[in-house]
């Protein structure tokens, strides 16, 4: 959930629940102003009874007045607490029954006592009540809607400088020649903020220019040592003067060589896919590209009695080239090297996944390491960096990688 949606959900909870517990409030201070207002009426009305009483010399009556409704009971008490309280009672003006309010209290004539129950109507006080109810509840709607739209709509504008400054940063390359400018803003927290990136930008593209300065120079330096003793070795090897023990002491340093040149090359490609400098995609049908792969490692198959079997769907990715013949060659690779004599390579491909299955050990490898730089087995005379260059390019590319053993089989598992 993006910050401006946060922001309006709490901004919207917490109005809401504050205009709620307003409204209560407000309603009941208007109910309690408006009985309050009625109890003065009753009050007055009360003291005009009582004159009434005193004035007529005789039983008092029942009698309405507007809409004020008097009855006069004969008591013998001669003590009662005066009271307010809500009650209904029949109008006969309007013919029906109403709300209303009343009030209870002992009224003296001689030595008569009389309990009179004075009752006004609470219709109007009512109406008046529900109508601010209502225009209450009017406004808390259009407050939250315009609320709602105001933050919705009217804040994406100030956001925007910082979704600008985000897409730059998703798009910031640290090959290129073009620097983090970021965009202007007229908010202080938003400038801080693309002066920080700017800063940390030229700080990061300065160490990796120095970084790839040094990587050229060094791989530079190593490969122009290991060629002139490569070309030395193949002059040496052509001597037929040398005996087996001098050929054997040649051959294995000019192995050791080649491992030295193909462990510089392997550890260079590293380096540029962790950088993405590699770019170069094209549509490349990997079921085709996989039937040639067979072809090119059958002579290899044949020298440990392989065979290969596969099930091949047609399916493209976009990809480059030669990061997909590194991907395959190291696959193809792990699978004949690492397999036992007579052994079988099952190949499938659909339009989800590609599985490379191969038997060999009768045990698991390390799930955990086996895509770690330089984790190998004793007797392997790789590089221990054809795994790790698989697990790269699939990362450059989003696809997920994964190995497991299941009944003498190991099988790399690649999702598209």
């Amino acid at each position: 959930m993006k910050l401006s949606e946060h922001y309006t959900r709490t901004s919207i909870y917490s109005t809401l629940m504050v205009l709620l517990a307003g409204a209560v409030i407000y309603y009941f201070a208007i109910k309690y102003i408006a009985q309050q207002q009625l109890d003065r009426g009753l009050q007055q009305q009360l003291t005009e009874a009582e004159e009434y009483v005193r004035s007529s010399n005789q039983d008092p009556q029942q009698y309405d007045l507007d809409k004020d409704h008097a009855v006069f009971i004969k008591t013998n008490q001669w003590q009662l607490q005066k009271r307010f309280f809500d009650t209904t009672y029949f109008n006969p003006k309007e013919q029906r029954k109403e709300a209303g309010r009343a009030v209870e209290d002992l009224v003296k004539l001689k030595d008569t006592g009389y309990k009179v129950i004075i009752t006004i109507s609470r219709a109007g006080q009512k109406y008046l009540i529900e109508v601010i109810t209502i225009i209450t509840l009017a406004l808390l709607a259009g407050l939250l809607s315009v609320l709602f739209i105001s933050n919705k709509y009217f804040l994406n504008g100030l956001w925007k400088p910082f979704q600008l400054t985000l897409k730059e940063i998703k798009q910031f390359n640290i090959a290129d020649v073009d620097q983090f400018k970021g965009k202007p803003s007229k908010v202080d927290e938003f400038a801080e903020l693309n002066k920080a990136i700017r800063e940390m930008s030229l700080r990061v593209t300065h160490d990796y220019l120095n970084l790839k300065q040094f990587t050229e120079n060094a791989s530079h330096e190593m490969m122009t040592p290991l060629a002139v003793v490569t070309t030395k070795l193949d002059t040496l090897i052509q001597d037929e003067t040398l005996s087996a023990e001098q050929l054997a002491q040649i051959t294995d340093i000019y192995s050791s060589i080649n491992k030295s040149s193909r462990l510089n090359q392997s550890l260079l490609l590293l380096a540029k896919l962790e950088n993405k400098l590699i770019a170069d995609e094209i549509p490349i049908s990997l079921d085709t590209v996989l039937s040639e792969k067979m072809l090119q490692f059958q002579e290899l198959m044949q020298t440990k009695d392989l065979s290969f079997k596969h099930n091949l769907q047609a399916k493209q990715v976009l990809a480059s080239k030669y990061l997909i013949d590194i991907l395959l060659n190291n696959l193809f690779s792990n699978a004949i090297r690492h397999n036992s004599s007579g052994g079988v390579i099952i190949i499938e491909l659909n339009g989800e996944q590609l599985s490379i299955k191969n038997t060999g050990t009768t045990h698991s490898l390390d799930e955990q390491m086996i895509f770690e730089r330089f984790q190998k087995g004793k007797d392997s005379q790789g590089t221990g960096l054809g795994l790790t260059l698989v697990k790269n390019i699939c990362q450059h590319y989003g696809y997920i990688i994964h190995y497991y053993y299941e009944s003498g089989w190991h099988t790399f598992t690649l999702k598209f």
